[in-house]
């Protein structure tokens, strides 16, 4: 092993390293325990906190970056999204996140099939610009909607569309690259002449040449003999990409070498062609395994994807209450195939699928068979498929499981068989897990529950690896098949290529990387793939006493930090919700992943060591706007919104709070008071001076509007209301805070929908508050007390099963899911949990009881992001359609107030910023349409920015109902109630 990629910091003049960064760099130098916690890891499961970070802004940039660390003798590696599996993506160096700046698609030619693109550009915004040609990039992993162009170049990515055309290697054209010795060049394939001309120049450039040449030539016959000749070979460097039959194409030697060789500055990447149409034929078998023998069977017919799945996955997903209304979408079966057929019309994609289905139906084997056509429906399965690390990772009941053997590919005719060796190696280890993965292509995906803290279970690890290892080769297969070797496989490669091949890529490593700075440790001559464990034997954490009492992770803090595994979804720059303060800063530690990595650094506590007290960690936690999008969106459902009310809790424990704290937190009794003199008190808040001072005081960025009380609160009015239904069945209203106080005509537009409906309804008659403004700040004790008060004035009616109406997302939020945290064993909490519903919900469920009659209108319907974090968003759409009414409902995100967020004077801009991303102009361009939006802040979001007055959906339930009284009903927004 190379003694040279053992890095001792101590040894080190990292302060002069420093000094050089900052004096030649333009981009961001981060030195600091809380960068270092951010990139201590990647997905997999290695953990080894870095030097320091660099965020170059340019290639100019990049260049001074290495040549500072070469000064200063000190390791280097590049970063893209971070996702990586095998530990590649973490190491003890300088850390170059080249995401965040050199992400430019630099130019697309149509005519020719190709693409320039920085490092960091997204996948999926190549794919989308490519699409307007109807071109794309073949290779799509499940991470495409955020992983980067450099990283698949790193680790030779491949994804469900490879069938299409072939491994990123495959699809790379040239590469503009600099080593680590400040060489820039150009490569790609080598002409013979061009070949001899670039060695007769000389200097380092034709060294290089010369010396691949020298050893390709050596190693040759070798190469030809050991290189797996599968579709999925990843593992080990790609010396046969040298030989004279494959052009001596050296940018594609170079892809897969995972940052351990070269930088690249950009790459010109092959495009193909992308047939506009798709269908999906779904085929179920009695098991996997008989999935994986009819992979050729399927082959033949030409699909663009195969992926199988087993029923393993299936019966997690149930576990896990993960997309359970996709899965009558399969047909009968315990193993599935999924293979998509495209075509460049409508009838010709339908048409293959077509006769491969009448093929197979004739056949003696014939499997279970759903054609899908529709779009929507189509995406309904790829959910089931794209839910296998999510499905798999934190199983109720079940021990959590890891990568380590998730990648392993052999010949497609041979799944089958491997499949049935593989659960029997499995089985032989006391290891369950799930399979899947892109059956086409014979690569298989898997989690497995290694026992990674014990020095038994580790060993055991090892010795499973070992012999899956020799399983594979002896198919014929590669140990990797997209998720590269990093350090958890590169110790194994001998066993797949010999030890001549192994030496020989060491040599082409060293013809790269003489000093091996690049990377060091990874691949070739790699740390074992028992050290640096994210884990480990020294895992200790301690027990943290917490306040939310965390039922899904066993009740233990140190669970809950460890939930995170790396996926990075919370990283996408749109589409969906989280992560909204990610998606303006496009910073790590502002992403539901880079948060959780600092929660989990703060209980391993040798990085990051404050605890409780420490900075880093409450200022990444500042700018979660607690919208809980990461609990509904993201793979394993990581709650950021709890880990900031609990890390709050115990910052604040013995140090003063800001006076906002108790602005918002205690919104309940100050409003409760304000409404005794509703009149003088909305006088003194929006006259010039006082509000000036108030907003100052608070810490309420200037350009935000003060709400105005009502001049009756809704619970004073409902006091003299008389319902009609005195022996109907009873509701309970929940009188949320900000339609009690400030729009209580909401809440009288539910009771009179309601009552139409036949309906009791009951209101508190005292003074309650969820307490929802108490959570993001930590406030917990007096939000527990709240919550007990409201079970206590509630107990009968919970008792007895009365349906609770929350109309404000934000309460019914925490009535299903904050109650339950606090209070587990609380079978009061639990039935109120089951008992709630949105106003939507309710009324749909129930429709038989309400006459709507129809609007006719067409309307933006943004639901709010608690509400689509944990309840069903399609009562909303399906009441709006019984009512007349054509709904968009675009994917708007965040608006970006979330209660007191937006309002506070530091948070205005990124607050503006989230809504303008998608909601606010979507609402200026829809003035001929109604706004509807149920939860308060994003209404005054929407008022402030736009001067819209959106509209809850009891508003226009109760617009349709005055229709059916009236005969008419407008279709102008009602004004704001004063």
């Amino acid at each position: 092993m190379e003694a040279q990629h053992r890095t001792v910091i101590d040894d080190l003049n990292v302060e002069g390293l420093i000094t050089a960064l900052r004096s030649t760099v333009s981009g961001d130098v981060k030195f600091d325990a809380g960068s270092r916690a951010l990139y201590a890891t990647d997905g997999s499961n290695y953990r080894q906190p870095p030097i320091g970070l660099v965020i170059p802004k340019s290639a100019d940039d990049v260049v001074a970056t290495i040549a500072a660390c070469r000064r200063y003798r000190v390791p280097l590696l590049n970063r893209g999204c971070g996702t990586s599996l095998a530990g590649q993506c973490c190491n003890a160096a300088v850390v170059m996140d080249l995401s965040i700046h050199l992400n430019h698609i630099l130019e697309i030619n149509p005519e020719e099939k190709w693409a320039r693109v920085e490092p960091g550009v997204i996948l999926d915004n190549l794919r989308e610009a490519a699409e307007e040609y109807q071109l794309t990039f073949a290779p799509d992993p499940a991470t495409h909607t955020h992983n980067t162009l450099g990283g698949m170049i790193g680790d030779n990515s491949c994804g469900v569309h490879s069938m299409m055309g072939g491994r990123t290697a495959d699809n790379v054209i040239e590469l503009d690259i600099v080593t680590y010795d400040g060489l820039r060049m150009t490569v790609g394939a080598t002409s013979d002449e061009e070949l001899e001309a670039i060695i007769a120049e000389g200097k380092r450039r034709g060294r290089i040449y010369q010396e691949l040449k020298q050893l390709v030539d050596q190693h040759a016959e070798e190469i030809r003999r050991r290189y797996p000749d599968i579709p999925r070979r990843v593992s080990g460097h790609s010396l046969d990409e040298l030989l004279p039959e494959k052009g001596f194409n050296i940018a594609r030697a170079l892809v897969g070498t995972e940052s351990t060789c070269v930088t690249v500055l950009e790459a010109k990447v092959r495009l193909v062609d992308s047939p506009p149409y798709r269908t999906l034929l779904v085929l179920g078998y009695p098991d996997v395994y008989a999935a994986g023998d009819h992979v050729p069977e399927i082959r033949q017919f030409g699909p663009l994807g195969i992926e199988g799945l087993d029923a393993g996955l299936i019966r997690d997903m149930w576990r896990s209450n993960l997309h359970l209304g996709s899965i009558p979408y399969l047909p009968q079966g315990r193993g599935w195939l999924l293979c998509e057929f495209g075509g460049w019309t409508k009838e010709e994609a339908i048409g293959t699928a077509e006769r491969a289905k009448k093929t197979l139906e004739s056949s003696s084997h014939s499997p279970e068979m759903y054609l899908y056509t529709d779009r929507e429906e189509q995406n309904r399965v790829w959910e089931i498929r794209e839910s296998g690390l999510g499905a798999t990772a934190h199983v109720p009941g079940k021990k959590d499981t890891w990568p380590g053997w998730e990648d392993s590919a052999v010949p497609p005719e041979h799944v089958g068989d491997y499949l049935r060796a593989l659960r029997y190696l499995f089985d032989k280890y006391g290891y369950e897990c799930d399979l899947y993965g892109h059956f086409g292509q014979g690569c298989i995906h898997t989690r497995i529950d290694f026992d990674l803290r014990s020095r038994q279970g580790i060993e055991q690890y090892r010795k499973f690896a070992e012999e899956a290892a020799d399983l594979v080769v002896s198919m014929g297969g590669s140990f990797s098949g997209e998720h590269g070797d990093g350090q958890a496989r590169g110790e194994l490669l001998p066993r797949m290529f010999g030890e001549e091949l192994v030496e020989a890529m060491r040599r082409f490593k060293r013809i790269w990387d003489p000093t091996w700075k690049m990377n060091p440790g990874k691949v070739i001559d790699p740390y074992r793939m028992d050290e640096n464990l994210r884990l480990g034997t020294d895992y200790n954490p301690p027990h943290l006493k917490t306040e939310f009492q965390l039922p899904e992770d066993r009740g233990d803090f140190a669970n809950f930090a460890l939930r995170c595994v790396g996926v990075g979804k919370c990283r996408r720059e749109k589409g969906g919700t989280m992560c909204p303060s990610f998606m303006v800063t496009r910073e790590e530690k502002h992403s539901t992943r880079g948060r959780a990595r600092l929660l989990f650094e703060m209980v391993r506590g040798d990085v990051i060591t404050n605890g409780w007290r420490e900075e880093t960690v409450k200022d990444a936690l500042e700018l979660c706007l607690a919208c809980k999008g990461c609990k509904g969106e993201c793979p394993v459902n990581v709650d950021m919104a709890t880990y900031k009310g609990e890390f709050n809790y115990h910052y604040y424990k013995l140090r003063p709070r800001p006076l906002k704290h108790y602005a918002f937190g205690h919104l309940d009794i100050w409003s409760h008071w304000a409404s005794k003199s509703p009149a003088i008190v909305n006088v003194l808040m929006h006259s010039a001076p006082l509000s000036g001072l108030a907003k100052w005081m608070i810490g309420i960025a200037p350009q935000r509007q003060l709400p105005r009380f009502a001049h009756q609160t809704f619970q004073a009015w409902f006091a003299k209301h008389e319902t009609p239904n005195p022996i109907g069945l009873p509701v309970l209203l929940w009188p949320d805070t900000f339609n009690n106080y400030w729009f209580p005509e909401i809440l009288k537009s539910a009771v009179q929908v309601l009552e139409a409906g036949g309906y009791r309804v009951m209101v508190p008659e005292k003074k309650v508050c969820c307490g929802r403004p108490l959570y993001d700040i930590g406030m917990l004790p007096r939000a527990k007390r709240l919550l007990k008060r409201n079970l206590r004035l509630l107990h009968n009616e919970i008792t007895d099963g009365v349906p609770f109406i929350a109309l404000e997302p934000a309460c019914g939020a925490t009535f299903i899911d904050e109650l339950v945290n606090l209070f587990p064993d609380e079978p009061q909490a639990q039935r109120l949990a089951r008992q709630t519903y949105s106003f939507a919900a309710f009324v749909q469920e129930n429709s038989e009881r309400f006459e709507l009659p129809s609007l006719d209108s067409e309307a933006l319907l943004h639901l709010h992001c608690n509400h689509k974090a944990l309840q069903s968003t399609e009562p909303d759409v399906a009441l709006l359609k019984a009512m007349g009414i054509r709904a968009s409902m675009p994917t708007t995100g965040c608006c970006g107030m979330a209660g007191s967020f937006g309002f506070e004077r530091d948070k205005y801009d990124l607050s503006v910023a989230c809504g303008e991303r998608v909601l606010l102009p979507e609402v200026r361009n829809s003035r001929d349409r109604l706004v509807i939006t149920d939860g308060y802040s994003c209404r005054e979001q929407i008022r402030q920015a736009t001067g819209r007055r959106a509209l809850h959906i009891a508003e226009v339930a109760q617009m349709a109902l005055q229709k059916g009284i009236s005969g008419t009903a407008s279709s102008k927004s009602p004004e704001p109630f004063e």
